[in-house]
């Protein structure tokens, strides 16, 4: 191979990782002291408007100056490691090196701008919603495979087949660690946030479903022992504007005032008590006679 490169050995992970940790470290401090200075300028109610763009721009600036020129990063220079290119065993090529500054950062920042005016019904921008969270569990799939292998660190560098060669020689006397178990935990957390994910689903689908009430998508309608409140409540109202009927005709009578002893009926008092708005009910109250 031209240069020479294969006789570099593969970086470690333990090496890519701190490099990765430098880099976010070096990105972030560069995105807080812009905002430093231009909330000095601007006020912060311009600095909240536009905080993604600061943060988009602030790692393109980073990135490029490093990556996209061809040199290392502050986090590479401080392992000693370089990019390289798998499939043509070179140094990445400009086309490529942009294609790593844009992959992690372009998408990210199109959907957290635009995602609010997406609408609310379409399945487009329900489906356009849901990348984020699609992106985050592909990344923590990839991270939980590079704690197993230390291969690939992010998904970009996966994508373009780009991985590291360090200028540190290997020591043969010396066992590199191991990340396997971090990649087991991450395992078991991409595993459960499935599981949970598919009882939620089941959760709604069976009460959506469930029962055979819920006919209608996007029903919201209450219901009480299998019916409608609204279809109670309706019926409350008509019995309130209903004239009273007698107590012999009134099925809500809790005493059958028909089969009551005439000696007794001039006794009774019958009224009517208010059920609170679900109807009335005929009350007969007797006292004994003198």
């Amino acid at each position: 191979m031209p240069g020479g490169l294969p006789a570099f050995p593969y970086a470690q992970q333990a090496q890519i990782i701190r490099s990765n940790q430098r880099d976010l470290f070096q990105a972030s401090a560069l995105r807080e002291e812009t905002e430093n200075v231009l909330r000095s300028w601007l006020g912060t109610r311009w600095l909240t408007r536009w905080d993604k763009e600061i943060d988009f721009a602030a790692n393109i600036v980073y990135y490029g100056l490093t990556v996209g020129l061809g040199s290392q990063t502050l986090g590479e220079e401080y392992t000693d490691i370089w990019l390289h290119s798998s499939r043509d065993g070179r140094r990445p090529s400009p086309r490529l090196r942009a294609a790593l500054i844009l992959l992690p950062t372009l998408p990210s920042y199109i959907l957290s701008r635009w995602s609010s005016s997406l609408s609310q019904t379409s399945l487009t921008g329900a489906v356009l919603r849901k990348i984020p969270t699609i992106l985050e569990v592909l990344s923590e799939i990839n991270l939980a495979i590079f704690y197993l292998r230390g291969t690939y660190y992010n998904i970009a560098k996966r994508l373009l087949g780009i991985k590291y060669i360090s200028a540190i020689p290997e020591n043969p006397n010396a066992r590199p660690p191991s990340y396997a178990l971090l990649g087991i935990l991450l395992g078991v957390r991409l595993l459960h946030r499935a599981l949970n994910y598919l009882r939620s689903r089941s959760t709604k689908t069976d009460s959506t479903n469930g029962k055979g009430k819920r006919i209608a998508e996007g029903d919201d309608e209450i219901f009480i022992d299998d019916r409608r409140v609204s279809t109670m409540l309706e019926t409350a109202a008509h019995m309130e504007d209903a004239p009273p009927l007698p107590a012999e005709e009134d099925e809500r009578t809790i005493l059958d005032v028909s089969k009551i002893p005439p000696a007794i009926v001039d006794t009774c008092f019958v009224g009517t008590v208010s059920l609170g708005g679900v109807g009335r009910r005929r009350n007969v109250r007797c006292v004994d006679s003198p």
